[in-house]
């Protein structure tokens, strides 16, 4: 990744057989993505750092210190703070990066995104597969809304691209969907609220729905105020130590609190 990020020279390493320049040097003096910013080690972090302090990094391999102007978008899977509270991400990476920052809600928070881009799937990857689609059929839109997409987005076109490939006579029915979807049994995600949801539509009480509903709207609100327990009993509405024995109820805090 590194030299990805900042290039080499050649001999620099067993495959290096021509000098390369780095996305960093590539960008100039537009922008780069960093996606999943996460998982970066921590030497990599600590060499990013350098670059956003003092706009420097060296080849790989090489002595000659180049500069960069280019600005830094960082995208993450997971959120960075309790990453950073368990040693996995260097504080002061964060705090530098943490300048602007927008938080995503995920697919199953954006239910009225759910059909245009299922609609613009369908024919994305029909034209790509060279198969007619003439119609979408209303149970096919009904049956991704009572879908919670871990895999958001990209899970969303992995499944229309599927659905394409076995639909029939130009139609998107029901039937062309992967059956895990059908069925409610999703995969793997980050967010614990989503096997909670599945769980809630198999037949557990009103009173649960009410407590998953409760735990959602107070992580979504420690999420919007950077984990601020002050800021969210006031945006909530209620005393931090209200706040306090609802996170303590619904296995939200560390194990020493």
């Amino acid at each position: 990744i590194e030299s990805e990020l900042f290039g080499h020279v050649k001999g620099a390493f067993t495959s290096a057989h021509a000098d390369k320049d780095g996305k960093f040097l590539a960008a100039g003096n537009g922008t780069i993505l960093l996606d999943e910013i996460d998982v970066l080690t921590p030497d990599q972090q600590v060499k990013l750092l350098r670059v956003i302090e003092q706009g420097e990094f060296e080849p790989v391999g090489s002595n000659r210190t180049l500069r960069v102007k280019a600005r830094i978008i960082a995208a993450s899977n997971l959120q960075l703070q309790p990453l950073v509270e368990q040693g996995r991400f260097r504080p002061d990476l964060y705090y530098r990066l943490n300048t602007l920052s927008f938080i995503i809600p995920p697919l199953r928070k954006r239910l009225p995104d759910i059909e245009p881009l299922s609609r613009y799937f369908v024919h994305f990857h029909a034209g790509q597969l060279g198969i007619d689609v003439m119609d979408v059929a209303d149970d096919f839109v009904e049956a991704l809304l009572q879908y919670r997409w871990p895999g958001n987005v990209r899970e969303l076109e992995n499944a229309i691209r599927s659905a394409v490939i076995y639909s029939h006579s130009g139609r998107m029915t029901v039937d062309c969907l992967p059956t895990h979807i059908l069925s409610g049994k999703a995969g793997p995600g980050n967010d614990p609220s989503v096997s909670g949801f599945f769980s809630v539509r198999r037949g557990e009480s009103l009173e649960n729905r009410m407590e998953l509903t409760e735990k959602e709207m107070i992580e979504q609100a420690l999420l919007r105020n950077n984990f601020s327990r002050t800021n969210t009993a006031r945006n909530l509405g209620i005393s931090r130590v209200t706040l306090y024995n609802k996170m303590r109820k619904y296995g939200m805090l560390r194990k020493n609190e």
